[in-house]
């Protein structure tokens, strides 16, 4: 899976285009699902879009200061949509499903201030507070969904208008959800008006919206936002009315921030493993061992979702929430992210690896400029990115055998399947020490007097197969290094394609786009010309 976007990309209305520019790269490279910004009209047309305000207006009505959407307009997302699906790459589309933002007009409601520390608890006598709750649409009218919003369609909110005060408000008659997250007593509020899913009416349009969306675009799934904030009943009544109307085909995928992989576990099994979720701790745990909290590697999978549900986790190491400065801030040493990317890209049972945006591509960060001169490249490890994608797909097959020793250093190798590049294997080994360090390991017998070499580059010399199938593998200090047979199916075209893209970052940025945009069709040729010699579907299958 690919993020496809990061926090801070400039409101230039031009990111679908760019993504149909790189998606045929991206699908050489081995992907095969990309995980969108949400599309949906949000309170400005600048904001990235988990401000909802329409989900039924994908760029299409000027509403909110414009009619396309901070990303683009709806025929561009159409057409980006198109070309992934024409590329074999499925379309996950972001859906914010737990509130809305920037009403149309406020009205007057009753509701009891609570304790924002204990849901559970209320504070005072009910009392007659303005709120914004009331949503007509003017811009699309009833194109598409006739329903307006008002106060009996939502369970509470964070701000009086006729007072001016952001309190924690909670609307009488109703409740918080039961089947939620028990974060601060009961975690069903996180932001704006909070949608009530036992509404009937709000379950309708939900489910007609949902339908709806898979009419209008050809989809690969959904990415559900914020799913420990609202309920969990109605969201696996979702999924079936999705089976049963759209198709049993989609990914979904929900994001449930939580670092305890139990909870998560539990989870999956009451959506009927119907539901992937991001491996929350392996995230964390790639945070606390490369900045020395815990510094050894052995314990990496400690805990973590993808040792409890290998089948439905999917694992990352940064994304737009954990990023600097954002609500879930969760900081990877740079050094450290080549290295958790070979953990989740190289090795088998680790759930789906979701690479970020900004690994590859780079980001503007929290302060960028209008001259757009605060664009930071990839970190240092971060032009490895494309290599470890290819080495995934040429040579990450059969069996695995695991060398996790040393706590400053670990390491594993994959034997090679004969389906995959003539049944070439790999030997990964990684290193957080300050000086280099060697890993004897197996890499089968039938791959004896094979001279083997580091596909990164970072580490010199080769190694020489011996008769029972070892290798002794140096990598370098604080470094990943991925060796792999010299004549192994594959190696010249991914060598053409590290010269490409290391020098193509030399380049002057585009000053209509980000910084990618020159370099995307300079390496387009090489890609090519993989995805030629590859061949046929690039999916996994269960290896």
């Amino acid at each position: 899976m690919f993020q496809g976007f990061e926090w801070y990309i400039p409101a230039d209305h031009q990111h679908w285009k760019r993504l149909a520019k790189a998606i045929p790269s991206l699908a050489a490279l081995g992907i095969t699902s990309m995980w969108i910004p949400p599309a949906a009209k949000a309170s400005w047309y600048n904001t990235n879009g988990y401000d909802i305000y329409d989900l039924y207006d994908l760029g299409e009505f000027d509403q909110k200061g414009a009619r396309q959407t901070k990303w683009g307009t709806k025929e561009e997302l159409v057409d980006m949509v198109n070309t992934a699906n024409a590329n074999g790459i499925g379309i996950l589309f972001d859906a914010v499903l737990n509130h809305k933002a920037a009403a149309d007009y406020a009205e007057p409601v009753v509701a009891v201030r609570v304790d924002p520390q204990d849901r559970g608890q209320e504070i005072g006598d009910p009392e007659e507070v303005e709120v914004w709750t009331g949503y007509n649409f003017p811009g699309r009218g009833d194109t598409y969904s006739s329903m307006k919003w008002r106060a009996e369609h939502f369970t509470g909110i964070d701000y009086d208008q006729k007072t001016k005060s952001n309190v924690l408000w909670k609307f009488l008659g109703k409740e918080w959800a039961n089947d939620v997250d028990e974060e601060l007593g009961n975690y069903d509020y996180l932001m704006f008006a909070d949608i009530d899913h036992d509404h009937p009416e709000v379950r309708q349009d939900m489910f007609h919206w949902v339908e709806w969306l898979g009419n209008e675009l050809k989809l690969g799934g959904l990415r559900v936002d914020a799913i420990k904030h609202y309920s969990a009943r109605f969201l696996r009544d979702l999924i079936q009315h999705i089976d049963r109307t759209v198709g049993k085909d989609w990914f979904i995928v929900g994001e449930y921030w939580r670092a305890d992989s139990n909870v998560l576990a539990q989870y999956i099994d009451f959506m009927d493993h119907r539901i992937s979720l991001f491996d929350v701790e392996l995230c964390c745990n790639f945070s606390r061992i490369s900045l020395g909290e815990q510094p050894d590697l052995r314990t990496v999978f400690k805990g973590t979702l993808c040792a409890l549900k290998p089948a439905n986790a999917v694992t990352f190491v940064v994304n737009h929430d954990t990023q600097e400065r954002q609500s879930l801030e969760t900081p990877v040493a740079p050094f450290f992210i080549p290295l958790a990317y070979a953990l989740i890209l190289l090795r088998a049972n680790t759930g789906i690896p979701c690479v970020f945006w900004s690994d590859l591509f780079g980001s503007f960060g929290p302060d960028p400029k209008p001259d757009r001169s605060s664009f930071r490249p990839p970190p240092a490890g971060g032009a490895m990115l494309p290599r470890l994608l290819l080495a995934r797909q040429l040579y990450a097959y059969g069996t695995q055998v695991d060398y996790f020793d040393k706590p400053d250093s670990i390491g594993f190798t994959r034997h090679g399947h004969r389906s995959h590049s003539g049944g070439a294997g790999c030997a990964v080994a990684l290193n957080m020490g300050w000086w280099v360090a060697t890993k004897k390991m197996c890499v089968g017998e039938r791959h004896a007097g094979e001279r083997w070499t580091d596909l990164l580059r970072g580490t010199w010399g080769s190694v020489v197969i011996d008769a029972e199938g070892y290798g002794v593998f140096p990598v370098g200090p604080r470094g990943v290094a991925v060796w792999v047979d010299e004549e192994a199916e594959g190696r010249g075209l991914v060598e053409e394609l590290v010269l490409s893209v290391c020098s193509s970052f030399d380049l002057p940025m585009n000053p209509g786009g980000l910084g990618f945009a020159n370099w995307v069709p300079l390496v387009t040729r090489t890609y090519l010309a993989l995805r030629t010699k590859i061949g046929g579907s690039r999916r996994r299958r269960g290896e």
